[in-house]
């Protein structure tokens, strides 16, 4: 096999550290999996003595199944971070599978706290995905529990939930993932005989997509690394883009200063897209600042295709996001080499309903939550149905006190409510017959209007958005991160002029989501849709990358300039996905309001005008 200058000098490098800078399409797997054959065949270095880490099982078991292509030996371990910490300590505590901690276990304690602590979430299952989450930042970058601040909950609240929880699971000796490298740190650190046995095993490690890594994962690294150093890193710090998972590419970036004798490798051929792509890709990464200066140098030939295009709305991006996809189906590209490509879940949602309605098939590598399952969709359609039929306790009670209207739960006794008594219970109270007389009119008023209109007038005629943004301010959230929600629910009916068509289009959408989630291998008569971050490691002939706007990518929450930084990092993973054709695509209105286009397209709008 013919390989590049760069990557035989990857591939044969002798002891000692390493560092490669690897692009997007450079052959990363191949020198990994060259490197760990040549290490074996003119280096003569045992199988068991290589340790392969990546970042997921996935990624494992396809390398290994690559070097099995390559070599008929054996012994060489291929595992995650996970999966080699816990070998490490099943040694040291005789532990086995069964003392892992599922993720199913954990939020099943995780909400038995929940329910214990008396505290009412209408998103529950956000604030408990929200709590985890917490629980390992506070375990994976060892702050002190006391000097953490919780974003998902009151600090007392959050610490009383960290030492129950850590308390019920290490009571039935049970490890949960984070377990198990907060433990590896502390076994290695303090049995120095342990330390030197797994020295001398793994003297070799190879580590993918470095610039995903964690300080105590690097710090386990560095030890089980010392005295040899043989420690051969593989990955590109512009690809860096978990920091929300506590990855840092500061750790990529120092790499030289912790191994000044380290060799530097730059893989700069791109064997995956063409010269546009690539030259575009880097316009908007050079921006970065905090990154190792490089180049790429395209292999393919071809003009392929860059097409950076601004609409009026949403409604008109998406129809002519259609028209490209039924013209390059047309022109005999296969589905599955194309992808729409998004920064997060819930930018889905006009995609999806899209290709429905033009019956495209469509597949998702995210488990896209259904939005019309939310809770304040939910809350919308108690109204709906409350101004339509009878007064159903159920729904009646999940709404009468958003906002608040002080009706109280006792005065709540029948399955159907009747206002008339509900009056004769508040008869000595006339400010709160004044309401009742108000949510009587309010109902009468929805029963008629059409979908837009109706989620429109609970929104403002109700006060309803007043409710959400009293309910974001004691969830210490941003107001945003709900009424986004609910700009996008009423985006999503305009088309329908009743409320009984919108509902017939929602249990289809349902449906769909359901077979999707259902779905357990890629189907290639379909097209991708897939989050930005899910796009990772991927490659399509054709990329559309979609809603390229301020506040959407970057997203809001990118405040800080290492935020920014990140967020410009995927957007180049996205752009470096299209091997043929790249379509960005921005709008100048959201929701009724001005949005401008992403800063990210400045470089290329200014080459566009010259």
């Amino acid at each position: 096999m013919q390989v590049s200058n760069a990557q035989h000098q990857a591939i044969t490098h002798g002891a000692g550290p390493a560092i490669v800078l690897a692009g997007p399409g450079s052959g990363k797997t191949l020198v990994i999996t060259q490197r760990v054959r040549y290490l074996i065949e003119a280096y003569h270095i045992r199988p068991q003595e290589i340790l392969v880490i990546t970042f997921t099982k996935a990624a494992a078991q396809e390398m290994q199944s690559r070097f099995q292509a390559l070599s008929r030996q054996r012994g060489v371990t291929f595992g995650t971070f996970h999966a080699v910490f816990f070998h490490i300590l099943k040694y040291a505590y005789h532990y086995s599978v069964a003392n892992i901690l599922t993720e199913e276990k954990k939020y099943q304690i995780l909400q038995r706290l929940l329910s214990e602590s008396g505290l009412h979430f209408e998103d529950e299952k956000e604030t408990l995905s929200e709590i985890a989450s917490e629980i390992s930042v506070v375990k994976n970058e060892q702050i002190p529990l006391e000097h953490y601040y919780s974003k998902s909950c009151p600090e007392e609240v959050f610490r009383g939930f960290y030492r129950k929880y850590e308390e019920m699971h290490r009571r039935e000796g049970l490890l949960d993932f984070d377990d198990m490298m907060t433990m590896t740190y502390e076994l290695l650190t303090q049995r120095a005989d342990i330390l030197a046995a797994w020295q001398r095993h793994y003297r070799y490690i190879l580590v993918d997509e470095f610039q995903d890594i964690n300080l105590l994962q690097y710090a386990i690294l560095r030890l089980l690394a010392d005295p040899e150093r043989n420690l051969f890193i593989v990955g590109d710090d512009d690809q860096s883009i978990y920091r929300f998972r506590g990855a840092k590419p500061e750790i990529m970036l120092n790499f030289p200063k912790d191994y000044p004798d380290a060799k530097q490798i730059v893989l700069d051929r791109n064997f995956r897209s063409v010269a546009s792509v690539i030259r575009a890709a880097q316009l908007v990464i050079r921006e970065n600042t905090k990154r190792f200066a490089k180049r790429a140098v395209h292999v393919r030939k071809g003009q392929g295709q860059i097409d950076i295009r601004e609409f009026s709305g949403q409604e008109h991006e998406s129809l002519y996001l259609i028209k490209k996809v039924q013209e390059s189906l047309a022109g005999g590209i296969p589905p599955n080499e194309i992808a729409v490509l998004y920064r997060t879940n819930q930018g889905a949602r006009p995609y999806a309903e899209r290709l429905m309605e033009f019956n495209i098939p469509f597949e998702m590598r995210d488990a896209l939550p259904n939005i019309y399952e939310h809770w304040i969709a939910k809350d919308l359609f108690a109204y709906l149905h409350l101004a339509r039929e009878r007064l159903d306790r159920t729904e009646f009670l999940q709404v009468m006190n958003r906002p608040k209207r002080y009706i109280a739960r006792d005065a709540i006794d029948a399955k159907v409510i009747s206002l008339e008594t509900l009056r004769t219970y508040y008869e000595d109270k006339d400010w709160m017959l004044d309401r009742i007389d108000r949510l009587e009119l309010d109902l009468r008023m929805l029963k008629d209007m059409a979908p837009y209109a109706a989620v429109n007038y609970i929104r403002y005629g109700m006060n309803y958005e007043e409710y959400l943004q009293e309910y974001a301010k004691a969830r210490r959230m941003k107001p945003e991160e709900l009424t986004d929600i609910l700009d996008e629910i009423q985006d999503g009916c305009r088309p329908f002029k009743t409320v009984e068509a919108w509902y017939e289009h929602l249990t289809a959408y349902k449906e769909r989501l359901l077979e999707q989630r259902g779905k357990k291998e890629r189907d290639p008569d379909a097209i991708t849709l897939a989050t930005l971050h899910s796009a990772k490691g991927l490659e399509f002939q054709e990329v559309f990358l979609v809603d390229v706007n301020e506040g959407t990518i970057p997203h809001r929450k990118a405040s800080m300039e290492a935020d920014l930084e990140e967020e410009r990092r995927l957007f180049y993973v996205g752009m470096t996905r299209a091997k043929d054709r790249l379509h960005l695509f921005y709008v100048r209105e959201r929701y009724g309001k001005r949005v401008d286009p992403s800063v990210f397209l400045e470089p290329l709008l200014e080459e566009t005008d010259e």
